[in-house]
C-alpha cells in the first residue's frame, strides 16, 4: 500500500524578502561572470591618460590579451564576485521593500512610475555598498601589466584583500568610500531607469502575447529581452557620472568628483565631448547580456522558491 504525502500548493517556503535576497545574489553572480571582461575594457578606456593609450575598445582588448592573456580581462573579479552578488541581493531586496511600502496604503496595482521610483530608492541604498566594492575593482583593473610593470614608487596590489587592507590603512574608511557622492548621483537615476524599463517592457511583451499587462506572466525570453534593454537604459542615464567616478577612484590625482569633472571639461575643450563616453561601446555590449542574465537568474530563482 502506497502512502502519499500532501503538499500545500503554492506554499511559500521562505519569506519573500529572503527570497529576493537569495535570487538577487544569483542574479549578481550571473552578471559578473558574463560582464566582467567588458567592464575591464570599460574602466581602462575611462581612466587612460590624455592623449589616450588605446584607439578604441577593440584596441584595448587586443592590448590586454597580448600583454596579460585572457585572465587580464578578469582582473579584480574577486571584489565584484563577492561584492556584487551581495550588492545585487541588497538592491533587489530593497526594491521589493520599497514596492511593498508604496503598495501598503492602496489596493490598486502600482503604476509604472511607482515601480521606477522604488528602483531609484533602491539605487540610493545600493550606492553605499557599490562604492567600496567598485573602488577596489577600479584600483585593480587600472593596475596594468605584471607586478614588475607597476608604477615606480607604488608597490602593486596582490589582490582584492590586499588592496582593501592597504587602502584602509592609508586612508581609513573615507578612503574606501572615496567617490560616494558621485556614486549616489549615478545609481539613483540608473536604477530608476533599470527597474522602470524592465517592468514596463516585460508588461508590454506579455500584453503582446496574452493581451494582459501582467508582468508576472512573463516567460524566459521576455525576461531576457526586458533585462537586456533595462541594462542599456541604466547606462544611458548614468554613463558620464560613471566616467567621473572611475577617475576619482583610480587614485588620488583628483581631490573630489568636482575636481575630476573640471579636469574632464578641460580635456573636452575644442568639442572633444566624447571623453565623457570613453569605454561606452564595451559598456553597452556588456549591458545587454550581463543584465539579461541577471534578471533571468533572478526570476528563475524566485520561481524555484515558489515566490
Amino acid at each position: 500500500m502506497e502512502t502519499t504525502v500532501g503538499v500545500t500548493p503554492n506554499k511559500k517556503a521562505v519569506p519573500k524578502a529572503v527570497g529576493e535576497f537569495v535570487a538577487g545574489t544569483m542574479g549578481g553572480w550571473a552578471q559578473v561572470f558574463v560582464g566582467h571582461p567588458f567592464d575591464t575594457i570599460k574602466v581602462r578606456m575611462q581612466t587612460q591618460p590624455s592623449p589616450p593609450i588605446y584607439s578604441g575598445g577593440m584596441d584595448c582588448l587586443r592590448a590586454t590579451l597580448k600583454g596579460e592573456g585572457a585572465m587580464g580581462l578578469y582582473k579584480g573579479v574577486t571584489s565584484p564576485l563577492a561584492g556584487i552578488g551581495f550588492c545585487n541581493a541588497v538592491v533587489f531586496a530593497a526594491n521589493g521593500f520599497f514596492l511593498r511600502l508604496l503598495q501598503s496604503n492602496s489596493s490598486e496595482p502600482l503604476t509604472l512610475a511607482q515601480k521606477a521610483m522604488a528602483g531609484g530608492l533602491a539605487g540610493g541604498v545600493m550606492s553605499f555598498l557599490n562604492c567600496p566594492v567598485e573602488l577596489l575593482k577600479v584600483k585593480l583593473q587600472t593596475q596594468y601589466g605584471s607586478a614588475a610593470a607597476a608604477v615606480a614608487g607604488h608597490k602593486p596590489y596582490t589582490g582584492v584583500f590586499n588592496c582593501g587592507v592597504r587602502t584602509f590603512q592609508e586612508r581609513g574608511l573615507r578612503g574606501l568610500y572615496r567617490g560616494l557622492g558621485i556614486t549616489i548621483l549615478r545609481d539613483i537615476p540608473s536604477f530608476w531607469a533599470y527597474f522602470g524599463l524592465y517592468e514596463g517592457m516585460k508588461a508590454a511583451l506579455v500584453y503582446r502575447r496574452l493581451g494582459v499587462t501582467d508582468g508576472s506572466k512573463s516567460n524566459g525570453l521576455e525576461q531576457f529581452l526586458a533585462g537586456g534593454f533595462a541594462g542599456i537604459s541604466a547606462w544611458l542615464t548614468a554613463y558620464p557620472q560613471d566616467v567621473i567616478k572611475s577617475r576619482v577612484q583610480m587614485g588620488y590625482k583628483y581631490k573630489s568628483a568636482t575636481d575630476a569633472f573640471k579636469a574632464l571639461l578641460v580635456e573636452a575643450k575644442g568639442g572633444n565631448w566624447r571623453i565623457f563616453f570613453r569605454g561606452f561601446g564595451p559598456t553597452i555590449l556588456r549591458a545587454f547580456p550581463a543584465n539579461a542574465a541577471t534578471f533571468v537568474a533572478y526570476e528563475w530563482t524566485m520561481k524555484a522558491m515558489h515566490l
